[in-house]
């Protein structure tokens, strides 16, 4: 029996919190297919207005979020969506846009602050005059913040340049901004104002901000009634929805302002971490509330053969390959919970070396 449990596999493992539970028992419900759900309706207005965008629209799933996004801008077979190569978009989302959608994935390389250089985005838009054997070039993703690069945010004046380039070319621009929020209190950015530049943007409910399930799109009036269309057209489209959008609000309410601790107990955990030898994280790329943490070679040990160690003492994370542990950051992480996981750790690398030193010394 582990003396505590302390879940840093993702943000979207946290439980709803009374207040969520108590306001989804109260919800105020109809049919929001119908589009009468007067809970849904205030999330959806509450996020648009937050966001900057003139409507919205929730959706059961980032995934779902982003597939709509990319469909409503590329309505025609054969577009081309210009996206980073470590996108989530690209990566983790079963390829939807290409075999739901007929959309072609153009990637161009993520560097490490998740950011794509803007003369590699610009290269990469087709030209027009070659439309006879290349795809049309329709729309550029960006992701802020950026799961793959560990966090990392984009800047309001990078966005920016990006949204130019668009504009620039008669593209459209959408940001997968699950953790939009993480990345507007870390840059000390308004969010309206991060995304200014967009013409849609996805935000996720059940990652940073602690709701159980959903995510919301942003964007024009059209953009959005297209966007209703193809939700049901997915199987998106839900009734009394209102009792999970209930949550939604609170967590709006609530969570947006511990955002700030969580990304002050991640650096704490960050640099607790460089002091057990063996382990090492870069705290400088530590900027909200994910960091990826290095297994050196010389430790004798894999990432997943530590990650195994560390749940006998009930902290969970994830394994990303053999050398590499990944960690995020959520609101139901207190300061205790960083000391009693950093004691585990030297816990378990302290095991990890003895064993290694027995079994080098039986051979």
């Amino acid at each position: 029996m582990v003396a505590k449990i302390v879940d840093l596999r993702s943000d979207t493992v946290t439980k709803p919190t009374e207040a969520m539970r108590s306001a989804m028992a109260s919800a105020e419900v109809d049919d929001d297919v119908l589009g009468r759900d007067p809970s849904c309706f205030r999330l959806e207005t509450e996020i648009a207005k937050l966001l900057g965008k003139e409507a919205a629209l929730f959706v059961p799933s980032g995934t779902m979020a982003n597939l709509i996004s990319v469909l409503v801008h590329c309505d025609i077979r054969g577009s081309e969506v210009i996206l980073g190569d470590d996108s989530h978009i690209h990566i983790y989302e079963n390829g939807g846009i290409a075999t739901l959608g007929g959309v072609h994935p153009r990637t161009v390389k993520n560097n490490e602050d998740g950011t794509m250089d803007i003369d590699l985005i610009e290269a990469a838009i087709r030209d027009p005059k070659g439309e006879l054997v290349y795809p049309t070039t329709r729309l550029i993703c960006l992701e802020n913040t950026h799961g793959n690069c560990g966090g990392r945010c984009l800047s309001v004046e990078y966005t920016d340049r990006v949204g130019e380039v668009a504009k620039k070319h008669g593209l459209k621009l959408h940001i997968d901004g699950a953790r939009i929020f993480n990345a507007s209190v870390a840059l000390g950015v308004p969010v309206d104002r991060l995304v200014q530049a967009a013409d849609s943007v996805s935000v996720c409910l059940s990652k940073g901000l602690g709701a159980p399930v959903g995510s919301v799109i942003v964007g024009s009036n059209s953009f959005i009634s297209k966007a209703r269309r193809l939700r049901k057209t997915l199987g998106g489209g839900m009734r009394q929805v209102g009792i999970l959008c209930a949550a939604a609000l609170v967590a709006l309410q609530e969570n947006v302002e511990k955002l700030e601790s969580d990304h002050k107990k991640a650096k704490l955990l960050a640099d607790g971490l460089n002091e057990i030898k063996g382990l090492s994280v870069d705290t400088s790329s530590v900027e909200t509330n994910m960091m990826f943490v290095e297994v050196e070679e010389g430790l004798g040990t894999t990432a997943s053969k530590l990650c195994k160690d560390l749940e006998d003492y009930g902290i969970l994370l994830m394994a990303i390959g053999s050398s590499r542990l990944r960690i995020v950051f959520h609101h139901q992480i207190s300061a205790s919970d960083v000391q009693y996981a950093l004691s585990c750790f030297q816990q378990a690398v302290n095991n990890g070396v003895r064993n290694e030193n027995a079994t080098s010394g039986a051979d």
